[in-house]
């Protein structure tokens, strides 16, 4: 059984209805299988149950590298994906609207009986249709009245309720880059030398960067097994920067590097790269659904010396305050002119409404060291 679920996963087949119908149709599953064609209940059933069971299988295979010199032990390398579930996102809710969603769903149900009872003259096809709809409603309530009484309410980081999902528990919503799903963050270390997996989890209601300590604490566990003379290094990309990981990493034996978040910014490539900028601009707007990224501060040519600004179009405007208080500091405003608000080209990265009253307003910090 073993054999065949890593046949199927090497193939890209996750999936044990899948996996089941390869053993029937597929020369390979069938000469692994010895022509045997297991059920797919019987295949997931494998994979949930015997986990305990096949995870020291794996410990061999990785001993077994390390002694034929396959492991390098000088550099490791930890990333991640999002792993989509095989549950739909409708199922997701904390408690509180799952509770809703099941008194919704109870609404819907009582609705119908309740028009059969107002019109007796309805139709015979109608009414079948309609307690088939029934059916379903109460169904689907049942479901949801079972998972509540029998699931305790997952607790975010922050001590927060999250979400659940009733046909896969462990998985969480996720965004990605081809959108939100319903599924895992899948991480996995390697070494450099053959890259040879050496750690590899899932994890369903935790982000990214909570994956990394457990992941590297496993895997210390494992090279505490085996002395080593090199120091090793580690690396890992910008996904697993947080002050707390980088406290965390700063207490192991291991020379870590992790990109930070605004490296792209400092590194002059990508300040120069047209395709960076061009896909980092579809990125966000796809984010915001197609609205333009709104000015700030930043955007504005601000001469501190002569105490007047420009706006992006290249407008004057005029100072509107001085030593304006706000926050417990002290600022400089600036307003543009109605007439030029009104008709220019940028408005709508500078104002969410038409301006009717008075021109865009900006402020900045008094001894502000930016130049025209």
């Amino acid at each position: 059984m073993l054999k065949i679920i890593l046949l199927g996963y090497v193939h890209g087949l996750i999936s044990s209805r899948r996996i089941a119908k390869a053993c029937e149709n597929n020369i390979l599953f069938m000469s692994v299988s010895g022509d045997v064609q297991p059920h797919y209940t019987s295949i997931a059933g494998f994979v949930a149950k015997m986990h305990e069971q096949i995870e020291p299988l794996f410990t061999q295979v990785l001993m077994i590298c390390d002694e034929e010199g396959l492991i390098g032990r000088n550099m490791f390398a930890i990333d991640g994906c999002k792993l989509k579930s095989n549950a739909s996102k409708e199922w997701s809710g904390t408690f509180d609207e799952l509770s809703r969603k099941k008194a919704k769903l109870a609404r819907a149900s009582k609705r119908i009986i309740e028009r059969h009872q107002a019109q007796d003259g309805l139709g015979e096809e109608l009414v079948t249709q309609d307690l088939n709809q029934k059916t379903k409603l109460d169904k689907s309530a049942d479901k949801i009245t079972a998972f509540l009484a029998t699931h305790q309410e997952k607790i975010g980081s922050q001590g927060k309720p999250v979400k659940s999902n009733i046909t896969d528990p462990d998985s969480a919503k996720m965004t990605t880059s081809i959108g939100t799903i319903q599924g895992y963050n899948g991480i996995a270390i390697n070494d450099h030398k053959h890259q040879i997996i050496l750690q590899a989890q899932t994890w369903g209601s935790v982000g990214e960067q909570q994956t990394l300590q457990p992941a590297v604490t496993q895997l210390k566990q494992q090279l505490d097994k085996h002395s080593s003379e090199h120091t090793i290094k580690f690396t890992a990309d910008s996904g697993f920067n947080s002050e707390a990981n980088l406290a965390f990493m700063a207490q192991s034996d291991f020379d870590t590097y992790i990109a930070d978040n605004q490296f792209r910014k400092r590194n002059p490539l990508f300040k120069d790269s047209e395709t960076y900028e061009t896909e980092q601009e579809k990125r966000r707007l796809k984010r915001r659904n197609g609205k333009p990224r709104l000015f700030t501060s930043d955007d504005f040519h601000y001469d501190e010396a002569t105490q007047t600004c420009r706006c992006p179009a290249g407008n004057e405007m005029w100072r509107s305050g001085i030593n304006v208080k706000s926050h417990h500091q002290e600022y400089t405003r600036f307003c543009g002119y109605l007439k030029d608000c009104k008709i220019c080209q940028l408005q709508q990265q500078c104002m969410r409404k038409p301006p009717m009253k008075t021109g865009w307003q900006v402020q900045f910090k008094n001894g502000d060291s930016r130049k025209n």
